[in-house]
């Protein structure tokens, strides 16, 4: 019987109309962030495109500062714009010195860092196919902060209306969302508790292909406090989840439901990924995917001070893929068609008129909206970037100084149908995805 291979994230759920416990969990019949049926290659590629945009993945490798006696993990903003240049210290939040002296054995990482291993398991709502359905989702997390600061993915925590944070000593606490980055699948959570035991924050820069790993997380959603050991397969693979390529590294250290948001640890202790995604199939095994914890660290920073992910490019422009086939048929080359441009926008200012296709970015090709995401993850707002745009039957360039793009602007609550204008195929009928960058 042939089965389709999948990309699974590592979340426990059970959709249903009455609640159920964890302790059965089933795949999510959700389509927008279950990443199934996605094809593995040197990047993977989906067809389903929200309206994302993209800011830049750069590593934030942490600092050292000196607090009395004591060397203090801080988060680095040198490559951020100055409105988040402070540290998490000049903020009072301390996160726990990164070990470096001993390597240990994976029992001792387990030892070591089990007590802040957290499980998740929220209550929440959703559409599935026109009813409102009720379900149930369990995943992993790991403490940050004393205080009760902890991190998971965002599909761990999406749409629910209720998240529980339960200790290894079985104490559980309603936590409070603090922010959440749907495109890079990062979470803030936090819960009301003091002298909470915490992760130390190490440095994923510093991997290497081969260097052995350790993950503790809840696989189904009731195996709590499991460790899995393998070692990083690959670095800087680009993971596209729903149109939105993250930066991942790759472990055969098993990854299964539940695992979601927590941590993967070097064997100094240190926390150097979040673990997220799985790549099964019934002739596959070993294929696991973390974000990088200096990507996510970032994130992290700017979801405690702003509750959103600050300096993502906006272009200001409603787009769609123009397919191969639309393209042969009207003579055109494959790109991204620029249906609408906002008027004073980024996009307007740079010179971008309305049916433009967008064939390029900086130095890479701009083929589908996947292409053009991915190519804005290397760009802040501010930055001034080469758009390739092919026009009336000729390749012009334009360059373009990206806006930065708000949280709460109409667009973002729209779908990306109601993003596009009222016919925006007039001119080209029988495109693809879109969405509003």
């Amino acid at each position: 019987m042939y089965e389709p291979n999948e990309l699974h994230d590592e979340t426990s759920y059970t959709p249903q109309t009455e609640y159920v416990p964890a302790a059965e969990p089933k795949k999510s019949p959700k389509t927008g962030r279950r990443l199934a049926a996605i094809a593995l290659v040197a990047a993977l590629t989906a067809g389903t495109v929200g309206g994302a945009v993209g800011y830049r993945m750069g590593s934030r490798p942490a600092e050292s500062a000196t607090d009395g006696t004591e060397t203090v993990n801080q988060l680095s903003m040198t490559q951020q714009p100055a409105h988040t240049a402070t540290s998490l210290a000049d903020n009072g939040l301390e996160l726990a010195p990164a070990h470096s002296d001993k390597l240990l054995e994976p029992a001792d990482v387990y030892a070591q860092n089990v007590d802040a291993v957290v499980a998740i398991n929220t209550e929440g709502s959703q559409n599935v196919w026109g009813q409102a359905t009720r379900f149930a989702a369990s995943g992993s997390g790991f403490i940050i902060t004393k205080d009760g600061y902890v991190v998971t993915n965002h599909h761990v925590i999406e749409n629910a209306t209720t998240i529980t944070v339960t200790l290894t000593s079985g104490e559980s606490y309603p936590a409070e969302l603090i922010g959440s980055d749907e495109e890079n699948d990062v979470a803030l959570l936090k819960i009301d508790a003091a002298d909470l035991p915490v992760v130390s924050i190490g440095d994923s820069d510093d991997l290497q292909v081969g260097a052995q790993v350790a993950a503790i997380g809840n696989p189904l959603g009731e195996l709590t406090n499991t460790l899995t050991v393998g070692y990083v397969s690959a670095l800087d693979r680009e993971i596209n989840t729903d149109g939105t390529p993250i930066n991942m590294l790759q472990t055969d250290a098993a990854i299964n439901s539940g695992n979601s948001g927590g941590p993967l640890f070097d064997m100094y202790g240190n926390v150097v990924g979040i673990t997220t995604a799985k790549y099964a199939s019934s002739s596959i095994e070993g294929l696991g995917f973390a974000i990088p914890i200096n990507d996510a660290m970032y994130i992290i920073y700017d979801l405690m001070e702003y509750g959103y992910v600050t300096s993502r490019p906006y272009m200001g422009v409603s787009i769609r893929d123009l397919d191969s086939v639309t393209a042969s048929y009207y003579s055109l080359p494959v790109g991204v068609y620029v249906g609408e441009v906002t008027e004073g926008g980024a996009a307007e200012r740079a010179g971008v008129q309305q049916g433009d296709i967008i064939v390029g970015l900086g130095d890479r090709e701009v083929s589908c909206y996947n292409d053009l995401s991915a190519a804005l993850k290397h760009y802040h707002a501010g930055d001034t970037a080469t758009l390739k745009l092919y026009r009336a039957g000729a390749e012009v360039e334009v360059q373009i100084t990206f806006d930065e793009k708000q949280p709460d602007t109409a667009e973002a609550d729209q779908t990306p149908e109601e993003q596009q204008p009222a016919d925006p195929w007039q001119t080209y009928p029988g495109s693809g995805n879109g969405g509003v960058h």
